[in-house]
């Protein structure tokens, strides 16, 4: 609890511990099968960052009965579905209630070996950093809804968006951490954690703190979504970019001159994004080729680990 992991862990005996999660959430894009599908994925994804192998799914259902057609609510569950197969878990039932908005999400039992299970708090001084997504989910998706500031809201126009954008970002939420984890577990992590509402620089915040050290970033091996910054500049912003800004503001060091369009990348609040590891230096190489080879082919290796007082220090 107190270094905000992202999974509760069960030990059961020497060779087995349960790993525990729950995430639900509204709509994010309009096709219910795709809500469906990046719900579960997003579930799924904090037993990855634990070590851990997806075992059972439950699902967790708000539906506005009589409002929308049962045939939205079929899309979302078989959306779900498809992730839950292809995680190699199996459902076992779920909880539904009707309200007013749409929400889904999965609660999901996974299972690791005790001494295997990573943390957020074993990041240690001379470790490479290693993002395993792009950023920029979080400003697409509030593009294609609207315009976002600190005075207000203003309705934009979806078509303005570059060319393939909506796409990538959708393929981004959908896929599964499941290969990026295996890839750590073949080469050995000594922390890891998943991007999620904090943004990037909320995450690695909790990794710092968690193992007292200082975590440096680069921000030019960053990967981020074509089209991203661009839709950042012109100010298509989710609204959580401003409080996750706010929240950072005394814990991260920015080199000077860096843009307000970059910090805000970096802050992004994401719906199932990408693991963040850190690795043993000499392992940095070997991991990133695995998990390209595996098809977690964005990787990056995007910083280090340095002793010293926690703190996130960006550099060009």
């Amino acid at each position: 609890m107190e270094t905000s992991d992202d999974a509760g862990v069960y030990r059961l005996n020497e060779e087995t511990a349960l790993i525990q999660t729950v995430d639900f959430f509204t709509p994010i894009v309009d096709d219910p099968y795709l809500f469906g599908a990046i719900a579960a994925a997003n579930s799924f994804s904090d037993i990855y960052a634990m070590g851990g192998t997806p075992l059972t799914a439950l699902n967790i259902i708000a539906f506005p009965m009589g409002v929308l057609p049962l045939e939205v609510l079929a899309e979302i569950l078989r959306g779900g579905s498809s992730k839950i197969k292809e995680a190699g878990a199996v459902l076992l039932g779920g909880h539904s209630i009707q309200d007013n908005e749409p929400k889904y999400g999965l609660a999901v039992t996974g299972t690791a070996r005790p001494g295997d299970i990573w943390t957020n708090a074993g990041a240690k001084d001379g470790n490479l950093l290693i993002l395993t997504k792009p950023l920029g989910i979080g400003i697409i998706t509030s593009a294609l809804r609207k315009r976002k500031d600190r005075e207000g809201n203003v309705e934009i126009d979806p078509s303005r968006l570059p060319p393939g954008v909506e796409k990538k970002a959708v393929d981004t939420m959908m896929e599964l951490n499941a290969a990026a984890a295996a890839a750590g577990r073949e080469v050995g992590l000594t922390a890891c954690t998943d991007i999620t509402g904090f943004g990037l620089l909320g995450h690695a915040w909790e990794m710092a703190r968690g193992s007292g050290v200082e975590i440096e970033i680069s921000l030019r091996e960053v990967p981020v979504i074509e089209g991203t910054r661009e839709l950042a500049v012109s100010g298509y912003i989710a609204g959580g970019n401003w409080k996750n800004l706010d929240y950072m503001e005394d814990k991260a060091e920015y080199f000077k001159g860096m843009e307000e369009a970059d910090k805000h990348i970096l802050v992004d609040p994401i719906t199932s994004g990408g693991l963040l590891m850190a690795v043993e230096k000499k392992n940095g190489e070997k991991l990133l080729e695995l998990l390209q080879k595996k098809g977690a082919g964005e990787s990056r290796i995007i910083g280090r680990i340095k002793s010293g007082r926690p703190k996130i220090k960006v550099v060009p």
